[in-house]
């Protein structure tokens, strides 16, 4: 693994070259992808670095343990098992940091929110759903753009699809895909009772144009007016666009700007998202079936997580979690709930044989 660790850190060493010359600038798209590796290898040159600083300190004070002054003896030996434990720390983590990494995971993120089984309860949730996840990126400083939305009459969304963009956004959102299913005694219910709603998430990684590039002969972009309120506009201007990649069935449409060609472009991302994340699944089902990210039809028993507010419990079915502090959870506090998935599929790769 440290043979890999010295090529790591020498191709770190060279990208930072690659950056700083003069006319990186002019291409943008290698400029971007280099500071994406850049960012990427950064982490694991700073932990190699300081794992290195370890042992070096290590072997100085297994060389004062030897030493004839008692009290430089005392002191190295009280001081080394701290460091021993440190070293040892940090090799796990480095360990971590060298699993085979997800392609996706330094992307950003097409979120899609929809309302399953339970009406407006559902659509209720799946905009509490949304809020939630759109509190958990503030806290990261990454950025929340609605694409599409469709709200119900009593509030929430049916469905709403937004880019989430930041730093590895893709590897912290990618694994709450699924069916969340909620317990809860919605604000109409004149007796108390508890209801079961469900909504669907799916986390895609955004596709650029360097991942996928699709003929325009294959799409059929159809133009419409918008529904909703909208006044005039709505009535005179048909700047809604609905765009169909023949190919594969794919539809997307949009409606929610008031211009054409900015809808069409909003659009386009969702679609290319969409074909790409399909064609992925295809040629690594089995890894798929692993992280077990498929969305499921919405119906109440297909879940990965069940939120039940009477109880104030947030439950994740997938690594048998129960947390007591659902409040938080639904004002974005999301870390312990992603940080023990995370940890526990890369605990799943760990045990698996590794090659470095």
């Amino acid at each position: 693994m440290f043979e890999k660790l010295d090529d790591v850190e020498d191709r770190f060493q060279e990208v930072e070259g690659l950056l700083a010359q003069p006319d990186i600038l002019s291409d943008q798209n290698r400029y971007r992808d280099l500071s994406r590796e850049h960012a990427e290898l950064s982490d694991v040159v700073t932990l190699f670095r300081s794992f290195r600083q370890l042992e070096q300190e290590m072997d100085d004070l297994r060389e004062l343990a030897r030493d004839q002054d008692p009290e430089m003896r005392a002191m190295a030996q009280q001081e080394l098992p701290t460091l021993e434990q440190r070293h040892e720390e940090t090799a796990h983590e480095l360990t971590q940091l060298m699993l085979p990494r997800d392609p996706n995971d330094g992307k950003n993120a097409i979120l899609e929110i929809r309302a399953g089984t339970g009406g407006d309860e559902a659509a209720l949730f799946a905009g509490d759903l949304f809020r939630a996840y759109g509190r958990y990126a503030d806290k990261h400083s990454w950025k929340v753009e609605i694409l599409s939305s469709s709200e119900s009459a009593s509030g929430g969304f049916k469905e709403v699809i937004a880019t989430v963009s930041g730093r590895d956004v893709f590897s912290h959102l990618k694994y709450e895909s699924g069916t969340h299913r909620v317990q809860r005694v919605p604000d109409t219910e004149t007796q108390g009772r508890v209801h079961t709603s469900a909504c669907t998430v799916a986390v895609l990684p955004e596709a650029e144009e360097v991942d996928l590039e699709i003929d325009p002969s294959d799409l059929r972009i159809d133009l419409y007016r918008a529904s909703g309120a909208g006044g005039q506009h709505v009535n005179k201007t048909e700047s809604a666009v609905r765009i169909t990649h023949v190919p594969t069935g794919v539809v997307v449409a949009c409606q929610d700007e008031k211009s054409q060609h900015k809808n069409k472009a909003r659009a386009m991302k969702v679609l290319r998202s969409r074909i790409l994340d399909a064609m992925q699944n295809e040629q690594h089902a089995q890894m798929a079936a692993e992280r077990k990210t498929q969305v499921g039809s919405g119906d109440r028993s297909e879940r990965i997580r069940t939120y039940n507010f009477p109880q104030g419990r947030c439950t994740d079915h997938r690594i048998n979690l129960t947390l007591y502090k659902l409040d938080a959870i639904m004002h974005g506090d999301l870390e312990e709930l992603i940080e023990s998935l995370r940890t526990h599929y890369q605990s799943a790769q760990l045990a698996k044989p590794q090659e470095f």
